[in-house]
This record gives structure tokens, sequence and C-alpha cells, in this order.
């Protein structure tokens, strides 16, 4: 193997949007996630929206946009 090809690979301090905090391994000190073990609906049974940039948001607006254009539509017509 060639000598300083590598990144180091030091302790990892992991902090989780629900709160979650552990060390693992990895090539930076800090790390910030949005979905760890503990929140995943994978390993916690429980299903769970996940909205990334409001898409969720942004996707209901617009059928509300659209099931309201429909509705005048009829009444006026």
């Amino acid at each position: 193997m060639k000598d300083e090809i590598h990144p180091k690979y030091v302790r990892a301090h992991v902090r989780c949007t629900c709160g979650n905090e552990f060390i693992t391994r990895a090539t930076q000190e800090e790390l910030h996630v949005e979905v760890c073990s503990n929140c995943h609906p994978f390993y916690t049974g429980r299903q769970k929206l996940m909205d990334t940039g409001g898409r969720v948001e942004r996707f209901q607006r617009r059928v509300a946009k659209g099931r309201m254009h429909s509705a005048q539509a009829r009444s006026a017509g």
C-alpha cells in the first residue's frame, strides 16, 4: 500500500436531528445526520413521513390548488 494516500480514520461524534448521539469511526470528527437507527421507520416499525426541503407541503399546495380550480369550474358550468 502507498503511504499517505488514505484519509485519517478517527473517532466521530454523530448527532441526529431526533436528538440521538453516538460515537463511531469515520474520516470526519463530527457528523450531523437527519435519520439514524433510533428514528428510521425500518428500525422503529413506525411509519414516518420524511419531508426533505418542503416537498410534501409543496405537493399538498399544488393538489389543493387543482381541487379548488376544478370545484370552481364545476360551480360555474
